[in-house]
């Protein structure tokens, strides 16, 4: 399994924006394309002093899968026009992780 991680920054003020856009248009994007092998993804924030980080996790079968999702330049990041335009920097590639223990917990 490969989880790619990615983030990015906003200010305060846009993280609502940011959020709307990722939620709403982004992540959808990505699930409408049925990428063979892309399991789930996760979206995170947190406050970081004047800013508001953000983090996606994509987690995906394998390696083989990224590159379907992005291309041969799988590393490139992901980010459209409309979140580009409320952050205020982000990763330009992403890192990718090979998953070496993933364990479920019983509840």
């Amino acid at each position: 399994m490969i989880c790619r991680l990615w983030r990015g920054w906003t200010t305060p003020d846009n993280a609502d924006a940011y959020e709307r856009i990722v939620r709403g248009q982004v992540i959808p994007g990505i699930e409408a394309r049925n990428i063979a092998g892309f399991r789930h993804i996760d979206l995170m924030c947190r406050v970081a002093g004047d800013e508001v980080e953000f983090q996606t996790l994509m987690w995906f079968d394998s390696l083989d899968s990224v590159v379907a999702f992005m291309g041969e330049d799988y590393a490139v990041s992901h980010v459209p026009p409309a979140a580009q335009a409320v952050l205020k920097r982000f990763d330009e590639r992403a890192a990718h992780f090979e998953v070496i223990d993933r364990r479920g917990q019983r509840g």
